[in-house]
């Protein structure tokens, strides 16, 4: 009998959390992100205890993991600040839908895929992953300013990505297309009535009863999107952007207060994500040629879209090519994002376990990146004359690059 048999479920949970909770911050000393050491945990578990491998509980643990994620992605979205840098970021989104058409092209040609997976796969290899990056600024020797840069960039990135997502998993019936446009769109105008009702007939009677509301609405439009074939995160993250847009009218709905509760809930659900994907993976995944691929691609891509920022940056603002490669370095990791669009391509367009064992060695490398490079902000590049973000809530908050990281 293995030991894992003869240990009780409860005694398993409970050994998983702890695990899952301590582990990962020991090994930070080492520079190790949180989420990668829960993935690798739960590679551990999956191909060598064989356990957690269908449990329904961290399934759904994972769920709510993914789901705070993205409903904090969506709440740290600044619509003035946005609106305030557009023509900057407009151009960086231009240059992010060529590198993703020309990605597409050449995936599509080596490797003989349809449109889709290959639309699948450069949005995989070129998608910051938002939320990832946001929890994990903290730990980085980034100045203030490069960190409201790293989140506008981050954010406005992840907001065109969502939409080339959603609209590349629809099936290719024009029935069925524009019944999951309606869908979605029925979600975002029907959303601000829901808030407005919540606001009107629920909180008077029930005060403080917004965090559970926020959750809750998160999770069902994550569901209603999931059943669309569009996964969770497009209808939590749409929750959290419409939390944001009703910031005034409801102050308590997306304060500070409100951004930082739903966090601290991420923090604790978002490792049973990082676990459940690790626990997904088979050893049959990682042959040599995997490995190869996952290598190339950080050779070849992550040069080249960290010097597509600096050199953007560079042409638009005038600044400092230095300053713009480590506002590159710090958007690289593509964890989340890529970890959910290798499971859609693998359920729903049989990936071969090659392509999926690459995405996967390449998501990983590329996270660990950031965290190598940039612990310690070097001094001198804060004396440089560097054009200033025109964001004043986030640029002016305080350096909190000692704060211990998170997932």
């Amino acid at each position: 009998m293995r030991w894992p048999d003869a240990i009780s479920d409860e005694v398993q949970y409970v050994l998983l959390l702890f695990v899952l909770l301590v582990l990962p911050r020991v090994l930070q000393r080492f520079r190790l992100p949180s989420a990668i050491t829960c993935v690798a945990i739960g590679a551990v578990a999956g191909m060598g205890l064989d356990i957690f491998r269908q449990d329904a509980a961290v399934n759904l643990l994972s769920i709510l993991g993914i789901v705070s994620l993205f409903l904090f992605a969506g709440l740290e979205v600044d619509f003035r600040g946005l609106r305030r840098n557009a023509p900057i970021l407009v151009q960086h989104l231009a240059v992010r839908v060529v590198l993703l058409l020309i990605v597409t092209l050449i995936v599509r040609s080596a490797f003989a895929l349809a449109l889709q997976p290959a639309v699948l796969i450069a949005l995989a290899l070129t998608t910051p992953s938002t939320g990832f990056i946001l929890d994990s600024l903290g730990s980085l020797g980034v100045s203030a300013h490069e960190r409201a840069w790293v989140r506008s960039k981050a954010i406005a990135s992840e907001l065109v990505a969502l939409l080339v997502l959603f609209l590349v998993l629809q099936p290719p019936e024009v029935g069925k297309v524009l019944v999951s446009v309606f869908t979605l769109g029925a979600m975002v105008a029907l959303l601000p009535l829901v808030f407005r009702l919540f606001a009107a007939a629920v909180l008077p009677y029930a005060p403080k009863a917004e965090f559970t509301f926020l959750l809750m609405l998160a999770v069902l439009c994550a569901l209603v999107t999931r059943r669309m074939g569009a996964y969770y995160l497009i209808g939590a993250f749409v929750v959290g952007l419409t939390a944001q847009r009703f910031r005034e009218r409801m102050p308590a709905i997306a304060s500070e207060q409100m951004i930082h509760a739903v966090e601290l809930f991420a923090s604790f659900f978002v490792p049973f994500y990082f676990f459940h994907a690790g626990v997904r993976l088979r050893s049959q995944d990682f042959d040599l040629h995997a490995a190869l691929l996952g290598l190339g691609g950080v050779i070849v891509l992550v040069p080249l879209r960290v010097a597509l920022v600096a050199l953007h940056r560079r042409l638009a603002l005038g600044e400092p090519v230095l300053k713009g490669v480590r506002i590159g370095i710090a958007i690289i990791p593509t964890l989340v994002f890529t970890l959910v669009i290798a499971e859609i391509l693998q359920e729903r367009f049989g990936l071969s376990q090659t392509l999926f064992g690459a995405l996967i060695v390449y998501t990983l490398l590329n996270t660990l990146i950031p965290g190598f490079i940039l612990r310690v902000p070097p001094p001198a590049l804060e004396d440089l004359h560097a054009p200033q973000l025109r964001l004043p809530q986030t640029a002016s908050a305080p350096d909190d690059s000692r704060v211990p990281p998170k997932i």
